[in-house]
């Protein structure tokens, strides 16, 4: 036995259970498992989505790029919403690859994006801001797109907040894909910390996305739960339990040992498509060892369609500096602490771009 899998065997998760079935129902059942058990059920709607342009540059950065400025709006059961979108693309004669980022702030440069840089590697990006959507506090589900969707009093899998920004990034898309210039099987979801959560439940649900980015997602993200250093369960939902559903809640201290379910069946849940993991060497938060073990845990689920998962010495944990991205799951540790930078999206670009 190596070392990693004496490590997962000591946090007694429970398996993935591809064998023996078809993998795409099994992964179903896994997204009908995370939405009753952790970010709630999204509401099933069938929602439409225009655009209004409301500024155009079209020589950005140095004139190798277009930005655009869109108020998107989207129909929900008790009316119609808007939101901002920033899009900005690299000039080409062909359809490009596109990340799409749930963002923390709209500034073009940020300090979670270095859009030049992206689009110089021929990538166009888009992002709203995750606040423009719902507040991220606990104010009764009163703000933004959340009291446009009913609730239903006690019930244990209503959606959070997650969800909710989680949704947005998929109405985006509908109309990213109307404008016919990114290429199919280069797109990407993409956040960092709370919002590295909503892009891996993003991408679990909507199969359009064939990457997604996770940076930092940690507790009830891209790390194990069981053994994880420092947030846990307990912590998570009682300072941001506005995120999840409120079954999520009762898993929290010894009662984690009862859960049918671990962070693996997340990621379990984006097979075939892509995942890659950033994590940060002193991020004792999110916790690199859990991520790492995570990306491990998951693998089985792409050794179902008969493709690798994450391709990683077995022997040792990742030190700071580490890097694979040979799998469908992608896995470096940086060093530094809980951030998203420049040397996080050299490694995101180069996966997409293989």
């Amino acid at each position: 036995m190596s070392f990693v899998s004496e490590q997962l065997s000591a946090r007694n998760l429970p398996p993935l259970s591809f064998d023996g079935c078809d993998p795409e129902t099994r992964r179903r059942e896994i997204v009908g498992i995370l939405s009753e058990q952790i970010y709630g059920r999204t509401p099933d709607f069938p929602s439409e989505v225009s655009a209004a342009l409301t500024y155009q540059y079209d020589n950005c950065f140095g004139g190798h790029a277009r930005h655009c400025h869109y108020d998107l709006t989207v129909t929900a059961p008790s009316g119609r919403y808007t939101f901002p979108l920033y899009l900005t693309i690299p000039k080409s004669d062909r359809k490009v690859p596109l990340v799409l980022y749930i963002s923390f702030e709209m500034d073009t440069p940020s300090g979670f994006t270095p859009d030049e840089e992206i689009n110089g590697r021929g990538v166009a990006l888009a992002k709203f801001c995750y606040a423009d959507i719902t507040a991220d506090c606990s104010d009764g589900f009163t703000s933004g797109i959340a009291p446009m969707f009913a609730r239903k009093p006690g019930a244990p899998d209503l959606w959070g907040k997650l969800g909710m920004w989680a949704w947005a990034a998929s109405r985006a898309l509908d109309f990213l894909l109307t404008l016919d210039l990114f290429d199919p099987q280069k797109i990407a979801v993409a956040g960092h910390s709370r919002l590295g959560k909503a892009a891996l439940w993003c991408a679990a649900q909507d199969t359009r996305f064939q990457y997604v980015f996770s940076n930092n997602a940690g507790c009830a993200g891209d790390a194990l739960t069981r053994g994880k250093s420092g947030e846990d369960i307990e912590r998570i939902t009682s300072v941001f339990g506005y995120w999840f559903c409120d079954r999520y809640r009762t898993y929290a201290g010894d009662a984690i040992a009862g859960m049918p379910f671990d962070q693996h069946y997340l990621l379990a849940a984006i097979a075939p498509r892509h995942v890659a993991v950033g994590a940060s060497s002193l991020d004792s938060w999110a916790d690199p060892v859990s991520e790492f073990l995570c990306c491990h845990a998951a693998s089985p689920a792409w050794e179902a369609y008969h493709l690798p998962g994450l391709i990683a010495p077995a022997d040792h944990l990742p030190e700071a500096g580490s890097a694979w991205s040979d799998g469908c799951i992608a896995f470096h540790c940086r060093e530094g602490t809980h951030s998203i930078c420049r040397a996080d999206w050299k490694e995101y670009l180069d996966f997409l771009l293989k």
